[in-house]
């Protein structure tokens, strides 16, 4: 008895149950169909107000989940975690209660389209990361609502029409990489920000007033980041902030510091006085010919009788580069003409472009030197590339910069006005990872580009030595520093400028002052159609299956690929001819057998490695882009700090 009694409550919990689990088992699946309808109905909401032309394929069909597949649309398990409708010719507004229903969604980008009205509420986009809705026509104030978003690692709103003031909560944003606002109409002063975080930032070409607070993190940037705000004034932006005179008129502004105290500063770098003996000094002198000297003679007439009337004297150069240069008289005197796309290009990118004789100079540089005192140098050929050769150039102020002479006949193909206009945009490029270029000059016969000059060599040299030299692979902690120098450039062009470097390798990654890997020739694919026939097989094993064929371009992918190439180059002492084709699987033996034995860092050797290969798929699709590969590598980083820290509390 006691054992039937016992039994009955048991059968009949588990009759209960069972019916109870069905049920709840329905109810999950019927609310996880909810929620994949929800973000399929929140995209046809969005469309039906921002779509006016029906440009976006989004229809909803039988299949709960086809929302997945629609152009521009990613999702994790059914759950839309990615949008980018770059592009689209969205001509309508961003309804609210639409996209803001995602509340998976970390990546949201409509950069590019024509979409009016304000930017709704979005504080329900909680896991929100990244957000671009820069270059559309957004109107009303600064959002309040992106100050929820504590998450957020980009935010640009950049050319759009905008009002009103910076909200100080920005300061709150402490996750903030890149920040852009520039290309509005906000007013009043510009928040005091300070987040460590914070590499890429702009407010210029607003109406932004007062002083630039002085913080750490503000200072790190140019003062073409605050350009086209004439009220804005303080250190960071080299402009003295004045009271209010009414009775006397305005104050007089102090002078800038000069030229050469700050290009001194940017270079480091100061020579004793070229030789005294001229002759020798022409030796190094490329490309001379007498009938360029007479071109020159006349150019020099020229430039005396105009600066006779300005009552400067002017002496006769010692010219060290091709003299042909400065064959076309009336070009180099005359003063460009700003056409729509070159003032859009600087107002994006807060440029302020002077002149100095004809060369122009970048993002506001001072101007340290002349085109007469650049032909007056002496020059000495540091190596010759595909697009052009470089020079070493010492000036007779004693500073020292790096010229690129471009091969006319090779960039050819690009007019005189689309050089102009793609020199500005690379002049405005400012990384801690690029080497900067100052000045560009140009004429019928000569294209210049002047750069800072780096004093140690390049990656190429590091690790390949002399040729006599037997090449070695770099200890793994010089191969992690240099790919997340590499990655950091690189990542900087793609994000914030859209740009691409078309022609990495080893060669073009520079060592600074402090050895830190700078980017050379990046963006100048573009101006020139080089067939790979033409290239050594180095040169041509960095270049991504897809863009092997001469019509083909360079793009972000096929950067991500080079830059496998790179890191590989990096582990094994190997230049990219040398390099096998294996399958990821195999790619570590193979790397481990070129090292010496590293001592128990075979885990992070094989870290990098994986890198590597994920870089170097061999579909552009299967690679991910610059700013996942940056975040991979200081990952690694972060291990190896957290390893030699417990190492270290445990020894």
């Amino acid at each position: 008895m006691s054992s039937s009694s016992s039994s009955s409550p048991v059968s009949s919990t588990r009759f209960i149950l069972l019916p109870l689990l069905s049920i709840l088992v329905t109810g999950a699946v019927m609310l996880v169909k909810s929620e994949l309808l929800s973000d399929a109905n929140a995209l046809l909401d969005f469309k039906s107000k921002a779509d006016l032309d029906d440009k976006l394929p989004f229809f909803l069909t039988k299949r709960i989940i086809s929302h997945c597949q629609w152009p521009g649309v990613k999702c994790v398990q059914g759950r839309v975690v990615r949008i980018i409708l770059e592009g689209f010719g969205l001509a309508g507004s961003f309804a609210p209660n639409s996209l803001t229903r995602l509340d998976q969604l970390r990546v949201l980008s409509l950069q590019n389209n024509s979409l009016a009205g304000p930017i709704p509420d979005l504080s329900d986009l909680t896991n929100l990361r990244t957000l671009f809705l820069d270059h559309n026509s957004f109107s009303g104030s600064f959002p309040p609502s992106i100050l929820s978003l504590h998450r957020l690692r980009i935010l640009d709103l950049s050319s759009n029409n905008l009002i009103g003031v910076l909200p100080p909560g920005l300061t709150a944003l402490d996750r903030l990489y890149y920040l852009r606002l520039d290309s509005n109409q906000f007013n009043g002063s510009i928040p005091p920000l300070n987040q460590s975080s914070l590499q890429i930032f702009n407010v210029s070409s607003n109406n932004l007033t007062g002083a630039v607070p002085v913080t750490v993190t503000l200072l790190r940037f140019y003062s073409f980041s605050f350009s086209g705000n004439p009220g804005l004034c303080g250190k960071i932006v080299h402009k003295e902030c004045h009271p209010l005179l009414p009775f006397f008129g305005p104050s007089v502004q102090a002078p800038p510091p000069t030229a050469l105290g700050q290009n001194t500063q940017i270079q480091g770098l100061v020579l004793t006085p070229p030789s005294r003996e001229k002759h020798k000094r022409a030796t190094v002198i490329v490309g001379f010919s007498f009938g360029a000297l007479v071109l020159v003679g006349s150019l020099i007439c020229f430039l005396v009788g105009v600066r006779k009337r300005t009552k400067h004297k002017v002496s006769t150069p010692m010219m060290a580069l091709d003299p042909a240069a400065t064959a076309d008289a009336a070009a180099v005197m005359r003063v460009e003409e700003e056409n729509e796309l070159e003032a859009k290009v600087k107002k994006m990118q807060g440029m302020q472009l002077g002149k100095s004789g004809s060369l122009v100079f970048c993002a506001g540089e001072t101007h340290a030197y002349s085109l007469e005192q650049l032909m007056r140098g002496s020059a000495e050929m540091l190596g010759k590339g595909t697009i052009g050769t470089t020079y070493k150039a010492v000036l007779d102020n004693h500073l020292i910069v790096s010229v690129k002479r471009l091969d006319i006949v090779k960039t050819a193909i690009t007019s005189r006005e689309m050089f102009e206009r793609h020199m500005e945009s690379v002049g405005g490029l400012r990384h801690p990872n690029l080497v900067s270029l100052r000045a560009y000059f140009q004429t019928k016969e000569e294209r210049l580009l002047i750069y800072d000059y780096q004093p140690n060599g390049s990656v190429f040299s590091l690790i390949h030595g002399s040729r006599s030299a037997r090449a070695k692979p770099l200890h793994w902690t010089s191969c992690l520093k240099i790919a997340e120098d590499v990655a950091q450039g690189l990542a900087y062009i793609h994000q914030a400028f859209r740009m691409v470097h078309g022609n990495l390798k080893s060669t073009n990654v520079l060592l600074g002052p402090d050895f830190e890997a700078c980017l050379t020739d990046y963006c100048l694919a573009v101006l020139a159609d080089t067939p790979v026939s033409e290239e050594d097989d180095d040169s041509a094993g960095y270049r991504a299956p897809e863009t092997r064929k001469s019509i083909s371009r360079a793009t972000p992918k096929s950067d991500v690929y080079a830059f496998g190439v790179l890191l590989l180059e990096l582990l094994t002492g190997k230049p990219p001819s040398q390099h096998p084709f294996l399958m990821p699987s195999e790619l570590h033996i193979w790397v481990r057998s070129t090292r010496d034995e590293d001592g128990g860092e075979e885990n992070r050797l094989a870290m990098l490695t994986e890198v590597a290969a994920t870089c170097s798929q061999t579909s552009p699709e299967q690679r991910p882009t610059m700013w996942q590969v940056l975040k991979m590598i200081q990952e690694i980083k972060e291990i190896v700090i957290m390893e030699d820290t417990n190492q270290l509390s445990f020894s």
